[in-house]
């Protein structure tokens, strides 16, 4: 893999993990505080927010991590699998939230007089969690390739072992 992309990428990462401190740390306490007295959905969306970032977070330490692998040559090997795992997991994650977040909207349009969020939006919010069920599965698929070029450079390996024994 081309040794620049991936310093590009791990730079890129790094950012986004900073900027996920800054908004973890700073603005949604900030926004939980100004807000809080408004209604009792706000602390849930807080919450919501807090766990989306901690998802985003585990995703990019796992990339950071698969793409030290790569620089390394050690990404088909078994060691990946649980950091492809826990990126799918933390993605499963980000869909239930992402769907819990259209649920707070649908709550709060049903215990309030009028529409705090417009109906359209919340199905929006849906369709986005749908999404990102649907690259979940992709990342799934993905584990399930490298698992098999994983078992197949393991097979190579041994074939090569056993020629150069009969060499």
């Amino acid at each position: 893999m081309n040794v620049v992309s991936v310093q590009v990428l791990r730079v890129i990462v790094v950012i986004a993990l900073i900027g996920s401190l800054v908004i973890q740390l700073g603005f949604i306490p900030l926004a939980w505080l100004e807000a809080r007295g408004e209604s009792p959905l706000v602390t849930v969306l807080a919450v919501i927010g807090l766990l989306g970032v901690l998802a985003l977070q585990v995703i990019g330490v796992c990339i950071l991590r698969l793409l030290g692998m790569v620089r390394r040559g050690r990404v088909f090997s078994p060691r990946a699998f649980s950091f492809v795992d826990a990126i799918t997991a933390a993605l499963g994650v980000g869909a239930v939230l992402v769907l819990a977040i259209a649920v707070v909207g649908a709550i709060a349009n049903r215990t309030s007089a009028g529409d705090v969020v417009a109906p359209g939006v919340v199905g929006m919010v849906c369709g986005l969690a749908l999404v990102v069920a649907g690259v979940c599965l992709v990342v799934h698929v993905q584990r399930q390739l490298l698992a098999q070029a994983t078992r197949t450079l393991q097979r190579a390996e041994q074939l090569q072992s056993e020629l150069d024994e009969v060499v």
